[in-house]
């Protein structure tokens, strides 16, 4: 159980790197070769397909004309309270 929880704190801490490098990435227009966009891509590998299924069922919410999505957070508050529990 030890493994699995280090396992899953390892992914939300990697979850959180993954958001602030998306602000990065779209708001420093980090090119395509960069270090920093590899590091993203990688991290995106990993946590867009867990995050898919919570878009299908909680979509963005829309604040004016922008929309915020809550889907990294759901799953970041998911893995801490499932490490809790183990």
């Amino acid at each position: 159980m030890g493994l699995i929880r280090l396992l899953i704190q390892w992914l939300a801490l990697g979850m959180l790197l993954w958001i602030v490098l998306s602000y990065v990435v779209v708001f420093g227009r980090v090119g395509w070769d960069h270090p920093v966009r590899k590091v993203y891509d990688a991290l995106s590998k990993i946590i867009e397909p867990l995050l898919r299924p919570i878009r299908a069922v909680i979509p963005p919410v829309r604040i004016g004309g922008a929309a915020l999505d809550l889907s990294p957070l759901i799953l970041i508050i998911g893995l801490q309270i499932i490490a809790r529990l183990l």
